[in-house]
């Protein structure tokens, strides 16, 4: 059966999803133009990622939805495990958001400029003033429910267990003083792993965590937040993946 699939996902699957990317940027580009970017740079993303976990007939489960309030802004901490939780929160969390990711993406054909027309917040750490400039856009993105996703590892895992978490988003959440939502992405490390060459058949479990509300602000309460959402995101992992091994890439993401 797997060389059936291979066979599929190769020769069908994924020309259609090469034809469905360039016209889910190609929307997001020109509705983003058109007006209402809050709109443009969701629903299209979200109909393309359900669309590829159905042409791949990958199955989905989400877990802890009942925990959110949809008027409530938030910042949401998933883990990384692979190329397919882009798809997974995308396509599954249920929730307008703004990606914030490394400023090196914007460089992508079609993708990283539909990226900036719907208002996904690209990171520039090159100096304190473009950090600033980071916060602000991410504070006048961050209204009427619209949420924030950060993966703050930084760089997807070889191994299907966690990095340590990076300080940026938790940083930005004590600063706005938003409540920090854990996520768990189970299966995706399966899909399609970094050193994969192949997507493979696996269900996909999203887990929402309850949210963490700031107990203060400042430097103890980033480190807080920080430990008990890494506590929250292991849990639901498998056992074969918990405890944390070392990702070199981190320091370079």
């Amino acid at each position: 059966m797997r060389i059936f699939y291979y066979v599929y996902q190769l020769c069908i699957a994924l020309p259609l999803l090469l034809i469905l990317t360039l016209l889910t940027a190609l929307v997001t580009i020109v509705g983003s133009l058109l007006g209402g970017a809050h709109f443009w740079g969701y629903y299209p993303g979200k109909i393309w990622s359900q669309l590829i976990c159905i042409l791949l007939l990958i199955p989905v489960k989400v877990r802890g939805r009942e925990h959110l309030n949809q008027r409530t802004s938030y910042v949401f901490v998933p883990n990384h495990q692979g190329a397919f939780d882009i798809f997974l929160i995308y396509g599954y969390l249920g929730r307008n958001f703004k990606w914030m990711m490394k400023k090196s993406l914007r460089k992508i054909p079609f993708v990283g400029k539909a990226c900036e027309s719907a208002g996904h917040i690209f990171v520039d750490r090159s100096g304190p003033k473009k950090v600033l400039e980071t916060i602000r856009q991410a504070k006048a993105s961050l209204t009427d429910g619209v949420s924030l996703v950060v993966f703050p590892e930084g760089a997807r895992t070889f191994t299907g267990h966690m990095g340590y978490f990076k300080k940026g988003a938790f940083q930005l959440a004590d600063e706005l003083q938003l409540e920090v939502v854990p996520v768990t992405i189970d299966g995706s490390f399966e899909v399609l792993p970094r050193t994969g060459k192949w997507i493979h058949r696996h269900r996909m479990t999203l887990t929402i965590h309850k949210p963490i509300a700031p107990a203060a602000q400042g430097i103890d309460n980033i480190k807080k937040t920080m430990e008990e959402a890494y506590a929250a995101v292991e849990s639901a992992l498998p056992e074969r993946y918990k405890g944390m091994i070392k990702n070199d890439d981190q320091e370079r993401a």
